[in-house]
């Protein structure tokens, strides 16, 4: 199990799509480049979305974990977004 050092934890449970992904959109906007946040949600949705959404933004998908209808991502923020 890999340890990060998050800039951020954003805690999105309960949150339906397409608000984890705006969220953590928002999020990523106030940090640097290189920064990593911790996103936290319960839809099931996020599992396709946020791997995804970091694709398409250029920012890089740690890691993702599930356990128990909970899913945690760690996302780095890319370079010039």
């Amino acid at each position: 199990m890999t340890t990060y050092k998050e800039a951020q934890v954003l805690d999105v449970t309960g949150e339906l799509c397409p608000m984890p992904v705006v969220k953590t959109r928002l999020a990523l906007d106030k940090l640097t480049h290189g920064q990593i946040i911790k996103v936290i949600a319960t839809d099931v949705a996020s599992c396709d979305d946020m791997p995804a959404f970091a694709r398409a933004q250029g920012h890089k998908l740690l890691e993702a974990r599930s356990e128990k209808g909970t899913y945690t991502y760690w996302l780095q923020k890319g370079e010039g977004v």
